[in-house]
Protein backbone atom coordinates (compact mmCIF):
# COMPACT_ATOMS: atom_id res chain seq x y z
CA UNK A 1 0.00 0.00 0.00
CA UNK A 2 2.79 2.13 0.99
CA UNK A 3 4.59 1.87 -2.69
CA UNK A 4 1.26 2.43 -4.31
CA UNK A 5 0.84 5.81 -2.05
CA UNK A 6 3.68 6.88 -3.35
CA UNK A 7 3.15 6.37 -7.28
CA UNK A 8 -0.05 9.10 -6.99
CA UNK A 9 1.40 12.16 -6.23
CA UNK A 10 4.52 14.00 -8.07
CA UNK A 11 7.64 15.06 -6.56
CA UNK A 12 6.62 18.53 -7.03
CA UNK A 13 3.04 18.05 -5.00
CA UNK A 14 5.36 16.23 -2.08
CA UNK A 15 7.77 19.22 -2.04
CA UNK A 16 4.36 21.46 -1.39
CA UNK A 17 2.83 19.25 0.55
CA UNK A 18 5.79 19.11 3.23
CA UNK A 19 5.77 23.08 2.54
CA UNK A 20 2.33 23.35 3.75
CA UNK A 21 3.17 21.00 6.55
CA UNK A 22 5.93 22.80 7.47
CA UNK A 23 3.81 26.29 7.45
CA UNK A 24 1.16 24.87 9.45
CA UNK A 25 3.27 23.24 12.07
CA UNK A 26 4.72 26.80 12.78
CA UNK A 27 1.27 28.44 12.93
CA UNK A 28 0.04 25.82 15.17
CA UNK A 29 3.38 26.26 17.22
CA UNK A 30 2.50 29.98 17.96
CA UNK A 31 5.19 31.39 15.27
CA UNK A 32 1.99 32.50 12.01
CA UNK A 33 3.81 31.18 8.93
CA UNK A 34 3.31 30.50 5.30
CA UNK A 35 4.06 29.22 1.67
CA UNK A 36 5.75 31.49 -0.20
CA UNK A 37 4.75 31.38 -4.09
CA UNK A 38 6.60 28.62 -5.96
CA UNK A 39 10.24 29.64 -7.59
CA UNK A 40 11.03 31.89 -4.68
CA UNK A 41 14.41 32.77 -4.51
CA UNK A 42 16.52 31.18 -1.41
CA UNK A 43 13.10 30.06 0.54
CA UNK A 44 9.86 28.11 0.66
CA UNK A 45 8.28 29.62 4.07
CA UNK A 46 8.22 32.77 5.88
CA UNK A 47 7.60 32.57 9.47
CA UNK A 48 6.75 35.99 11.70
CA UNK A 49 7.75 35.24 15.05
CA UNK A 50 6.23 37.52 17.79
CA UNK A 51 9.63 38.55 19.65
CA UNK A 52 12.05 38.81 16.44
CA UNK A 53 12.09 39.84 12.35
CA UNK A 54 10.62 37.45 9.85
CA UNK A 55 12.17 34.40 9.46
CA UNK A 56 13.20 32.46 5.99
CA UNK A 57 12.96 28.65 6.06
CA UNK A 58 13.92 26.52 3.10
CA UNK A 59 12.67 23.24 3.32
CA UNK A 60 14.02 20.01 1.78
CA UNK A 61 11.45 16.79 1.52
CA UNK A 62 12.90 13.34 0.86
CA UNK A 63 11.51 9.83 1.68
CA UNK A 64 13.92 8.12 3.76
CA UNK A 65 16.06 6.25 2.51
CA UNK A 66 19.28 4.01 3.94
CA UNK A 67 22.67 4.19 2.00
CA UNK A 68 23.59 7.18 -0.99
CA UNK A 69 20.67 9.02 -0.68
CA UNK A 70 21.21 12.72 0.07
CA UNK A 71 19.10 16.31 1.36
CA UNK A 72 20.68 19.38 0.63
CA UNK A 73 21.45 22.90 -0.30
CA UNK A 74 23.85 25.87 -2.20
CA UNK A 75 25.85 28.13 0.33
CA UNK A 76 24.54 30.74 -1.72
CA UNK A 77 20.81 30.35 -0.86
CA UNK A 78 18.99 32.67 1.14
CA UNK A 79 17.55 31.30 4.51
CA UNK A 80 17.35 31.34 8.26
CA UNK A 81 16.30 28.07 8.62
CA UNK A 82 16.69 24.49 7.17
CA UNK A 83 13.69 22.83 7.61
CA UNK A 84 14.02 19.21 6.59
CA UNK A 85 11.11 16.66 6.25
CA UNK A 86 11.52 12.69 6.32
CA UNK A 87 8.79 10.64 4.85
CA UNK A 88 8.15 7.44 5.88
CA UNK A 89 9.40 3.61 4.43
CA UNK A 90 10.83 0.76 5.50
CA UNK A 91 12.79 1.07 8.72
CA UNK A 92 11.53 4.11 9.24
CA UNK A 93 7.92 4.68 10.21
CA UNK A 94 6.52 7.99 11.24
CA UNK A 95 6.94 11.15 8.92
CA UNK A 96 9.92 13.91 10.99
CA UNK A 97 10.59 16.97 10.78
CA UNK A 98 13.68 18.90 11.55
CA UNK A 99 14.36 22.35 11.88
CA UNK A 100 17.69 23.59 11.93
CA UNK A 101 19.26 27.14 12.24
CA UNK A 102 21.42 27.85 9.36
CA UNK A 103 24.84 28.33 11.09
CA UNK A 104 24.23 24.82 12.83
CA UNK A 105 23.42 23.18 9.59
CA UNK A 106 26.46 24.77 7.59
CA UNK A 107 28.45 23.29 10.60
CA UNK A 108 26.84 19.95 10.36
CA UNK A 109 26.98 20.01 6.50
CA UNK A 110 29.15 17.53 4.06
CA UNK A 111 30.42 19.74 1.14
CA UNK A 112 33.20 18.86 -1.26
CA UNK A 113 36.37 20.40 -2.44
CA UNK A 114 36.30 24.25 -3.10
CA UNK A 115 37.78 23.83 -6.55
CA UNK A 116 35.26 20.92 -7.53
CA UNK A 117 32.11 21.67 -9.55
CA UNK A 118 29.94 20.98 -6.21
CA UNK A 119 31.65 23.41 -3.96
CA UNK A 120 28.76 25.17 -3.03
CA UNK A 121 26.79 22.04 -2.23
CA UNK A 122 26.42 21.48 1.41
CA UNK A 123 24.52 17.83 2.04
CA UNK A 124 23.37 15.50 4.61
CA UNK A 125 23.23 11.39 4.14
CA UNK A 126 19.15 11.33 4.07
CA UNK A 127 20.14 8.59 7.27
CA UNK A 128 22.17 10.67 9.37
CA UNK A 129 19.60 13.42 9.44
CA UNK A 130 17.39 12.12 12.99
CA UNK A 131 20.99 11.21 14.43
CA UNK A 132 22.59 14.92 13.25
CA UNK A 133 19.18 17.24 13.56
CA UNK A 134 18.04 15.14 16.62
CA UNK A 135 18.23 18.22 18.85
CA UNK A 136 15.57 19.87 16.00
CA UNK A 137 13.44 17.61 15.83
CA UNK A 138 9.65 19.69 15.53
CA UNK A 139 11.19 22.49 16.30
CA UNK A 140 8.29 24.48 15.47
CA UNK A 141 9.29 27.40 17.99
CA UNK A 142 12.38 27.96 15.98
CA UNK A 143 14.65 27.72 19.17
CA UNK A 144 18.23 28.58 18.02
CA UNK A 145 19.79 26.67 21.20
CA UNK A 146 19.20 23.77 22.63
CA UNK A 147 15.59 23.06 23.34
CA UNK A 148 14.25 24.09 27.35
CA UNK A 149 12.73 21.20 29.07
CA UNK A 150 8.70 21.33 29.11
CA UNK A 151 7.14 23.31 31.98
CA UNK A 152 6.92 21.37 35.21
CA UNK A 153 9.93 19.00 33.86
CA UNK A 154 12.70 18.21 36.59
CA UNK A 155 16.32 17.59 34.82
CA UNK A 156 17.29 14.09 35.80
CA UNK A 157 20.15 15.88 37.10
CA UNK A 158 18.53 17.52 39.85
CA UNK A 159 15.83 14.73 40.19
CA UNK A 160 18.34 12.53 41.50
CA UNK A 161 19.71 14.95 44.34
Amino acid sequence: METTARKRYTTKQMGDACEMIVAAELTLAGIPALKVPDNWPGYDVIAQPFDRPAQRVSVKSRTFKRGAAYVGYNDYDQFDWLAVVLLPSEGFKARAIYLVPRPEAERLARRDKATSKTAAERYFRVDEVPELFAEWDANFELAATQRLLPYGTIPSCVASI
